[in-house]
């Protein structure tokens, strides 16, 4: 049938709909050669599809992108902050990415889709127009908003510092239109775009131009609205057709998934152990972990961390599909079998896509020569993958740690070890040990001496081992031996960075190591997670939140990155952002007992009792789980229901473990709070002394616990002494200042608040928690939820306040979100 012989389709009723608009652009787009604008568009598709403001619109079905030839548009949905959260994100990236210039517009409006001659949907209406126009405004590294949208995000005070007013701008066909400049954190462009500057010489000249003024829905009459729809559907239509070059292949931002993974991506599953003793398991895990180690170090390939494959199988069934959850085209899997001094390692590097098998081999060496298995895999891989690899890549992955075959067998049990899941007391001392035994059979062993100091970097920030002067000296001359013994070890530099940061706060020198290990490990998911700590410290909460994505495109199925990163939008109080995380973190580690507890921990922050309470009835997290029972006797606490809590806290007290240390303690403050909830003030006494004199114990071989600090206050405060919990609550305060440590320092603020308001101090308790309502803060009970109005108002911590007006204020106003 020809075409004209089609009878014609009667038009559909346009569909009006208001859209938050983020429209982008490479500039200098059309001087680029053609490969080049393939290629920074498919690189610059790759970064918006990371960020975790596409992923969320994504996963919510509450995101509509269009390419528009040198560039895309994105419509979101549900707020005007979506498309300028966006946009940070994207500038935050692209500064790793100089050679892409973009500039972006954000505008909110009415838009409609419509479907094109391709039968791929496009979008019409004057949001998109609009948003347009104002991208066309700026210059490279701008994002600029209309007023509209400006003054939406300017009723939420953390907006506020950034946004910029431009004044008008003169658009198309003599309109003007308000620009405001958002850009904070060296993120955005601060100068003046190049079209305002002009704009002056305009205004001097006292040109008569009108305003752009946005449509008021939905007072417009709906015939109004269709013809300037329908107006606004013929310019739409153009404008996408005008910017699609037709001469260059146009790369699509909804692409499939699948089409945007690299080619030289790869897991490395779990290696079976087919050892005839199971006790080799660690053997298994050591080579496995050793492989992809030496594939992280090839910058041309993309290798995912060993936290987020090791939740699967060693030979699953479901290729595909797992391929898809790591972002990987290949798959690594292997075996194997440890006899004597003898071993056998079997590996097959797999296809996904059609689980086609591409190369596999078996490996039949003595112990003594295990490294170049290890090295010969590598280089096997990266040839498959067709990766380029650099003299000094080769180098390093053919290197032989050490010429020691029981310091390396030492050395892979210590490593077994710390890739255990959790950094317990048994996980921390079981590598400690090893690997001490390591460095005893060879001095010269660099990599694990980087190792055992990383180890007891993470032991002192999670207190797993007692933190001591001794600790702090051993991870310092570990560190200092590995880098003195191989000077671009990338691991001995990430060892003395996080030395300087968990130990001596120095931030800047920690800072300093992890960029030099940067090019050194370039697909270590390490890096990026240290950077976010240093600066969640630092209190740039929205440059850590950029380095936990970057870690989770290396690492996106590792439950504690994962975790932390959800942390960090509950210190921020986005806790619709944070439940995502957690609901993501349960679909991959299904009814896990902490991540269902923080879940709970959201729902007391937004004062939802009922919603916590169905999801902590049905757990029973032993005290080894510290936070799930704490928030569970918090949630006792906070119904003033306190009964069944008091029985289980006496049962788990009844046989306490040794190896939880003030943790046992910690609970005997708890069981006399609940006690002297429940009216018993007798026993509230004894639990609590019982408490201070284990507590004060623990406090003298480690000053720098505020949990401590924070039990020993409460306690004290209930045992009627409040000159000594003043002191505390001061030393907390002293010993870390907000503006040097914005995790800690806002937790000894809490407990200033606290224990001012347990005091009978008014004043001094409503200025810390005005203070701390209007920042981002980790709580010091449970969970570690930040302060809410919800909590203030069922806190019973807080019950003396509850008739002075300036509380009431306080607990009247809405949680931040």
């Amino acid at each position: 049938m020809n075409a004209q012989d089609t009878p014609a389709e009667p038009t559909p009723d346009l569909q009006l709909e208001i859209a938050h608009v983020l429209l982008i652009d490479v500039v200098g787009y059309s001087k680029l050669l053609v490969n080049e604008q393939i290629e920074q568009l498919q690189e610059l598709n790759q970064i918006v599809r990371s960020t975790e403001c596409f992923r969320a619109a994504e996963t919510s079905d509450k995101l509509t992108r269009v390419p528009t030839g040198d560039g895309m548009a994105l419509l979101f949905f549900r707020s005007p902050e979506e498309p300028a959260r966006c946009a940070l994100e994207i500038s935050r990236t692209l500064t790793d990415h100089a050679h892409i210039q973009v500039r972006m517009g954000v505008h909110s409006g009415p838009v409609s889709q419509v479907t094109d001659v391709n039968d791929r949907t496009n979008i019409a209406g004057a949001g998109i127009n609009i948003a347009q126009r104002v991208m066309d405004c700026g210059d490279a590294g701008h994002i600029l908003l209309s007023k509209h949208l400006a003054d939406d995000l300017a009723e939420y005070r953390h907006w506020r510092p950034h946004l910029h007013d431009l004044g008008e701008c003169e658009v198309k066909y003599g309109l003007r239109l308000h620009l405001v400049n958002l850009y904070k954190d060296n993120l955005g462009n601060p100068h003046l775009p190049e079209k305002l500057k002009r704009g002056k010489r305009w205004k001097q000249a006292a040109v008569l131009v009108r305003p752009i003024s946005a449509l008021r829905w939905p007072k417009v009459l709906l015939v109004v609205a269709l013809v300037v729809s329908a107006v606004a559907l013929m310019f739409s239509v153009s404008f996408f057709l005008r910017r699609a070059s037709p001469d260059v292949a146009q790369p699509h931002v909804q692409e499939s998934a699948a089409s945007s993974i690299s080619e030289k991506s790869i897991a490395v599953l779990p290696f079976e152990n087919r050892s005839d003793e199971k006790a080799n398991a660690y053997f298994a895990d050591g080579i496995q972990e050793e492989i992809l180690t030496r594939l992280s170090k090839i910058a041309d390939l993309k290798v995912i961390s060993r936290t987020s494959t090791q939740h699967y199988k060693s030979a699953p069934e479901n290729l595909p599909e797992i391929a898809r959850q790591l972002g990987v085209a290949h798959i690594l899997e292997g075996s194997v079998q440890k006899s004597g001094d003898t071993v056998r390692v079997h590996v097959q590097l797999i296809k996904a896509a059609n689980e086609s098998h591409l190369w596999a081999d078996t490996f039949d060496r003595k112990l003594t020569d295990i490294f170049s298995v290890e090295s010969d895999v590598a280089k096997a891989i990266a040839e498959q993958l067709r990766a380029h690899l650099t003299g000094q890549e080769e180098k390093v992955i053919a290197a032989k740690p050490t010429d020691n075959p029981e310091a390396y067998d030492a050395y892979l049990r210590g490593l077994a070890y710390t890739l255990k899941p959790a950094t317990t007391v048994a996980n921390t001392l079981g590598a400690q040990k090893h690997l001490r035994e390591a460095v005893a059979l060879d001095a010269t062993f660099a990599l694990c001496w980087a190792l055992l100091s990383y180890v007891d970097s993470v032991s002192y920030l999670s207190f797993s081992v007692e933190p001591t002067t001794a600790l702090r000296e051993e991870a310092r001359q570990a560190a200092e031996t590995a880098l003195t013994l191989q000077p671009d070890l990338g691991e001995a530099m990430l060892a003395e960075g996080q030395y300087y940061y968990a130990f001596l706060k120095d931030y800047d020198t920690a800072v300093s190591y992890f960029e030099r290990a940067r090019p050194l490990l370039p697909n270590s998911s390490k890096i990026p997670e240290a950077l976010a700590y240093v600066a969640r410290r630092r209190g740039q909460w929205d440059r850590s939140d950029a380095y936990f994505n970057e870690a989770e495109r290396l690492d996106p199925r590792n439950v504690n990155l994962l975790t932390q990163h959800a942390l960090l939008d509950i210190e921020r109080r986005n806790f619709s952002l944070a439940l995502r995380k957690l609901d993501y973190i349960l679909d991959i580690t299904p009814g896990d007992v902490d991540t269902l507890a923080y879940k709970a921990a959201v729902a007391q922050a937004e004062g939802d009792l009922r919603r916590a309470s169905a999801m902590l009835d049905g757990l029973r997290p032993t005290a080894d789980q510290s936070e799930a029972l704490e928030t569970q006797v918090y949630q006792a606490i906070l119904k003033r229901q306190p009964a069944p809590m008091m029985r289980r806290l006496t049962e788990i007290l009844a046989s306490p473990d040794p190896s939880l240390g003030y943790i046992n303690s910690e609970l005997y403050f708890w069981l006399g709070w609940v006690q002297e909830v429940a009216g018993d003030k007798a026993a509230a006494q004894q639990s609590w002394r019982h408490a201070r004199s284990e507590l004060e114990s623990f406090l003298n071989k480690q000053p720098d616990n505020i949990s401590i600090i924070a039990d020993l206050t409460w306690t004290n405060l209930g045992l009627g002494d409040p000159s000594a919990a003043l002191a505390l609550a001061e030393r907390a305060a002293a010993t870390f200042p907000l503006e040097k440590d914005a995790i800690n320092g806002s937790t000894a603020l809490d407990i200033v608040a606290r224990c001012a308001a347990l005091r009978g101090d008014h004043d001094r308790a409503i200025s810390v928690l005005q203070k701390l309502l209007s920042i981002p803060h980790t709580g010091v009970l449970a969970s570690g939820m930040p302060l809410t109005p919800a909590l203030l108002r069922l806190d019973p911590m807080f019950d003396g306040l509850r008739n002075d007006p300036r509380f009431q204020k306080l607990v009247s106003a809405y949680p931040h979100e």
